[in-house]
């Protein structure tokens, strides 16, 4: 079908006339839902004045008006795609409550797990609101719709923490009741603290971006999701590990519209490259100086401790040269 104007004027949707294709859900859910980078603000409040300096007058330039999420994600989407996946993890929950099968968890592992499950909660409440403010401020309604449904992936994933860790109190009283004094006290957690409680009073809409989307929380996902899910499927832990990996599902798709974010960015102001550079090498030591201490919780030798480093700084490194960030 052509998309043309009528003999009336142009018909419905017409801002989306240029495309030359009948407009699909999500280029008319996402598409011109901003009008301040255009028209400004009618009043100079207080808001508007941080929207202009942290937002639309950040170093990283352009409109990023040809981003296009991967997953073409609008609200009802991703209803549809996490009712599915809800419904995956409670039946995950729900067998495990049915057979018991943490009766059969170690002590030693569930004491590692005591000083990580539990504590997760607070760094992934960081991670949500982080996300909620990139949304917030991001210059195009499209990246605002991503990051607003990220801002949601990860308060589920709070929820589910919160979730196992009240089910292995009913194994294990107290599991998990010092949980807010060994983040905020436990020496091992306080380089990430400082970390994210750094990025939380970081304004600039860039540069919030950059160290939130591809140096801690991609980090962070990894650490997690991927190489502690791991060490405990081989302690035994299947539940631990079917949950992390159905997390990291939502996780691989921020990563996925983070790295389309970048390339637009990239094609739009080539001279983006220098900001986004510079924003890496400032978050990236910090975050990188909290891995070993946070991987010194599992319990490893410090040869297996150095390989899960090593891996976790390989990932990151090989999706900035991707990117073509890479120094």
């Amino acid at each position: 079908m052509e998309v043309r104007a009528s003999v009336m004027g142009q018909r419905s949707y017409w801002h989306l006339l240029a495309r030359g294709r009948v407009p699909q859900p999500y280029d008319i859910a996402t598409s011109q839902l901003l009008y301040h980078p255009e028209l400004g603000f009618a009043l100079p409040t207080p808001g508007a004045r941080w929207m202009q300096r942290y937002a639309l007058e950040s170093p990283l330039a352009g409109t990023l008006r040809e981003f296009q999420d991967p997953r073409s994600t609008t609200y009802a989407r991703y209803v549809e795609l996490q009712a599915g996946r809800e419904s995956f993890v409670e039946q995950l929950l729900e067998a495990a409550e049915r057979s018991g099968e943490d009766r059969a968890l170690s002590s030693g592992w569930l004491d590692v797990l005591g000083t990580v499950l539990p504590v997760l909660r607070y760094p992934s409440h960081g991670l949500h609101m982080l996300a909620a403010y990139v949304a917030h401020l991001a210059p195009e309604g499209r990246v605002v719709v991503a990051g607003a449904l990220q801002a949601a992936d990860e308060l589920r994933r709070l929820q589910h923490w919160a979730y196992r860790m009240r089910q292995l109190q009913e194994l294990r009283a107290g599991f998990g009741a010092a949980a807010r004094e060994q983040w905020q006290s436990e020496p091992a957690w306080q380089p990430l603290r400082r970390v994210l409680e750094r990025l939380l009073v970081t304004y600039d809409f860039g540069e919030a971006f950059v160290a939130l989307q591809l140096v801690v929380k991609p980090a962070f996902d990894e650490l997690f999701m991927v190489q502690f899910a791991a060490l405990a499927l081989e302690r035994g832990d299947r539940l631990f590990a079917a949950l992390a990996q159905a997390l990291e599902a939502d996780c691989s798709w921020h990563r996925a519209w983070s790295d389309e974010l970048v390339r637009v960015a990239l094609r739009e102001h080539p001279g983006n490259l220098s900001p986004l550079r510079d924003w890496l090498a400032h978050w990236w030591p910090p975050l990188q100086a909290a891995l070993p201490p946070l991987i010194g919780l599992w319990g490893l030798n410090s040869e297996q401790a150095r390989q899960q480093v090593t891996a976790v700084e390989a990932k990151c490194r090989a999706r900035w040269g991707a990117l073509g960030l890479g120094s």
